[in-house]
């Protein structure tokens, strides 16, 4: 990978934790397009949690922390790190799939 493509990954990676910790508690506290047909038709609570799912950041708010800002910041944070990690994940897959074509190619 060139120098030039690990300076724009760095750069966008720091522009997602910038929104996720600073902008995401300025999203709109109105529910969005799904959620307000979900109230409107009267079937939000049947689908909430059917499975009893203890969800990690339960409507993106951080348990534990008592402002709201804090609450919204946080989730938003750890949710560009769970991004992160899950495309890192992708990316090692991927890399070790094709380094065994290669190997494999050779012989």
């Amino acid at each position: 990978m060139k120098m030039k493509d690990k300076i724009f990954i760095i750069i966008i990676a720091i522009a997602a934790i910038f929104v996720g910790l600073f902008l995401s508690p300025l999203a709109s506290k109105y529910p969005d397009g799904l959620e307000k047909v979900a109230d409107k038709l009267g079937f939000a609570d049947k689908a909430a949690n059917l499975v009893n799912i203890k969800f990690i950041i339960p409507d993106y708010s951080f348990p534990g922390i008592k402002s709201t800002f804090w609450q919204t910041s946080l989730a938003g944070f750890f949710g560009v790190l769970i991004i992160f990690v899950v495309f890192a994940l992708i990316y090692v897959i991927t890399f070790l799939i094709n380094k065994n074509k290669n190997l494999k190619n050779k012989h």
